[in-house]
C-alpha cells in the first residue's frame, strides 16, 4: 500500500501581539517547525529563496517583525526582548509542539533571547549571519551612520554593494531590499543601530541548553567568523559554526543552497536525537561551497 505525501500551500495570516498583530506566512506540516526571523531592512520575504530549497512538507512560519514589512504599523518599542516576546506569541498561537528557530542578523540575536528563555518545545536554533549578544566595537558614530543606511535608493544600493553583499544580487532580489529597506516604520528603522544593536546579553545567552548552529558568511563585513568566533561562541557551550562560502551577510538572498543544505542536515540530526554540536569535537568549521 503506498502512501502520498501532501504538500500544504503557505497561507497568509496576522498574529496577535501587544499592541496590533504581524503578518506571516505558515505551512502546516512536518515538525520540528522552523520559526523565521529577518534581519534589520527585511521582511518575511527575505527567507523565501531557503524556504523553497528545503521539504515542502516542512512546517514553518516566517513572519515581519512589528514595525517592517506587512507589520509596520504594529507600535514599539522595537527592542530585543520585544521582538523575543513576538516570536514567543507566535509560536504559541501555532501551537508549535517543537520547533527550531532560524534567526538572520537581528533576527539572530532575537533568537539567542527567546533561546535563553529556554521554551519548552524549543529543540534547536540556527543563527545565520547573526549580531552577537552583545556589541563589539560599536561607536556612536557607527550607529550614527548606520541610522542612515536606509535613508534613500542611493544610500541602499551603497549599502548593499559595500556592506550587506559579496557578490551580485539578482535583479529581483535588489528590488526587493530597496522596497523592504526603504518600507520600515522610522521609529523600528532606528531602534536597531541606536538601542537594539547595544543591547547586551552577554550574561544571558549561557543558559541556552539546545544544539544551536551559527552559519557565517566567509565574506561578512558586518558580522564576520572570526568576530563569531571570539565574541559568540565562547558564551554559548552548545554552539557550533560553520563557515558560508563565497557569501556576504545577506546570504539567505547570496546563497540559500548552503543555508537550506545546512538547516536540513541540522534538523535531521536533532531527529535522529544525535549529540548537540558542541559535543563532536571541533566547534567551528571552514567554508562549505
Amino acid at each position: 500500500m503506498s502512501s502520498v505525501t501532501t504538500t500544504k500551500t503557505p497561507i497568509g495570516r496576522y498574529f496577535d501581539v501587544t499592541g496590533g498583530r504581524v503578518y506571516g506566512h505558515v505551512r502546516e506540516g512536518d515538525g520540528p517547525a522552523l520559526v523565521f526571523l529577518h534581519y534589520w531592512g527585511g521582511s518575511h520575504r527575505t527567507w523565501r529563496p531557503v524556504i523553497e530549497r528545503l521539504s515542502p512538507t516542512r512546517a514553518f512560519v516566517s513572519y515581519d517583525h512589528r514595525g517592517w514589512g506587512e507589520s509596520t504599523e504594529v507600535p514599539g518599542p522595537y527592542g530585543i526582548e520585544q521582538l523575543a516576546d513576538d516570536a514567543e506569541r507566535v509560536i504559541e498561537e501555532l501551537g508549535y509542539g517543537a520547533c527550531v528557530v532560524v534567526g538572520h542578523s537581528m533576527g539572530g540575536k532575537v533568537a539567542q533571547v527567546l533561546a535563553s528563555r529556554r521554551s519548552a518545545g524549543l529543540k534547536g536554533v540556527v543563527l545565520v549571519a547573526p549580531a552577537p549578544p552583545a556589541p563589539v566595537g560599536v561607536t556612536r558614530e557607527f550607529q550614527e551612520a548606520l541610522a542612515h543606511a536606509y535613508d534613500n535608493d542611493e544610500t541602499i544600493d551603497r549599502s548593499i554593494d559595500l556592506v550587506l553583499t559579496s557578490g551580485e544580487l539578482s535583479a529581483e532580489a535588489r528590488r526587493q531590499v530597496h522596497e523592504d529597506s526603504s518600507r520600515a516604520g522610522e521609529a523600528a528603522r532606528m531602534a536597531w543601530p541606536r538601542e537594539a544593536l547595544v543591547e547586551d546579553f552577554a550574561d544571558r545567552v549561557g543558559a541556552i541548553d539546545v544544539p544551536v548552529l551559527v552559519l557565517a558568511g566567509s565574506d561578512d563585513k558586518v558580522d564576520p567568523p572570526h568576530v563569531l568566533r571570539d565574541h559568540l561562541l565562547p558564551l554559548i557551550p552548545t554552539a557550533t559554526l560553520t563557515e558560508l562560502g563565497g557569501t556576504g551577510h545577506l546570504s539567505p538572498l547570496e546563497v540559500p543552497d548552503q543555508i537550506a543544505s545546512h538547516i536540513s542536515a541540522f534538523v535531521a540530526r536533532l531527529q535522529r536525537g544525535g549529540p548537540a554540536p558542541a559535543a563532536q569535537g571541533d566547534r567551528s568549521q571552514r567554508p562549505s561551497t
